[in-house]
């Protein structure tokens, strides 16, 4: 399993499937290549002061080195967001609901359209014809 460092590959799996969880947002992507599992991790300064999201951070670190790579698809990319209730969760209960993400259909988001509702009209569009 390697890391992921560079932001493109963090932006990338942004815009694949995640699974929520109160401590942690996980979010995936597949890739085409034959490479290892690749995971990250984001903690963002909304969660607290950097000694808060380094605790976080660890934690989720944390996490992934005890689950079993079984679980993770191959051949994919995976994020762990960071929340704030991942500094007073219960560590097994945090260690259950990652497994849980694993083995849960992911809710697919496609950023480029607005939900539901396909692309906004322009301008152009919505002016009546004379």
């Amino acid at each position: 399993m390697d890391r992921l460092r560079q932001r493109a590959d963090f932006l990338a799996v942004a815009n694949g499937a995640r699974v929520n969880s109160p401590a942690f947002v996980l979010q995936s992507r597949g890739r085409d290549d034959s490479g290892p599992i690749r995971i990250g991790f984001t903690v963002t300064k909304k969660n607290g002061n950097a000694p808060e999201r380094n605790r976080i951070r660890r934690r989720l670190r944390e996490l992934v080195k005890r689950l079993d790579p079984v679980s993770m698809q191959p051949h994919h990319d995976y994020v762990l967001v960071g929340r704030r209730d991942a500094l007073s969760r219960d560590f097994t209960t945090m260690l259950d609901d990652l497994r849980i993400a694993f083995t849960k259909p992911a809710r697919h988001t496609d950023k480029g359209l607005a939900r539901g509702r396909g692309p906004r009209p322009g301008p152009a569009a919505s002016r009546k014809p004379d």
